[in-house]
């Protein structure tokens, strides 16, 4: 998240996972989907729940629960698909259900994002861009980027290279 991102007020796209309030920032999230038939691709990170097709395209899909330690996520009938936009493509998150748009304005107290508690294991607080208290609760905030890139995905966020033989002209 940019430095003037964080100055102004913070617009997030909330949702739940495993009784949670997560969050990602607007600008990340492309879209938001019922769940789509997601099909496993095998010898892949378990924290890939497959791919799927949008629009066309193959999108890979992340199991976040898998990604913070959790079991691996159950689809139900308010399960969904959280598109993102990140440096390498796009990529979908799997989660219980929406919740609402919140905005926060760090100029008002009580609404500003604080950082990841020192308790979280570093494997997760490098997934979160912060928390915030609200009047529901405690809202973890993603770091987009950092969940596709997360370690047991990394290899899946390379950009694609050819092989030498089947390299051709543009």
């Amino acid at each position: 998240m940019t430095e003037s991102a964080r100055s102004g007020p913070l617009r997030l796209v909330c949702f739940e996972l495993r009784g949670q309030e997560l969050a990602l920032p607007i600008e990340d999230v492309r879209e938001t989907l019922p769940i789509q038939p997601i099909t496993r691709v095998v010898l892949t990170p378990p924290a890939l729940a497959g791919v799927f097709s949008l629009r066309g395209d193959i999108v890979p899909v992340i199991d976040l629960a898998i990604l913070l330690g959790l079991q691996r996520t159950e689809v139900g009938d308010d399960s969904r698909i959280v598109v993102v936009q990140h440096a390498t493509g796009t990529a979908g998150i799997v989660v219980d259900r929406l919740r609402d748009l919140r905005t926060l304005d760090p100029a008002l107290e009580g609404q500003a994002l604080e950082s990841p508690p020192a308790h979280l294991g570093a494997e997760v607080a490098q997934l979160l861009a912060g928390v915030v208290a609200t009047p529901t609760g405690t809202v973890r905030v993603l770091d987009a980027n950092a969940v596709v890139t997360a370690e047991p995905l990394r290899d899946l966020a390379r950009p694609p290279t050819t092989a030498s033989g089947d390299e051709r002209p543009a």
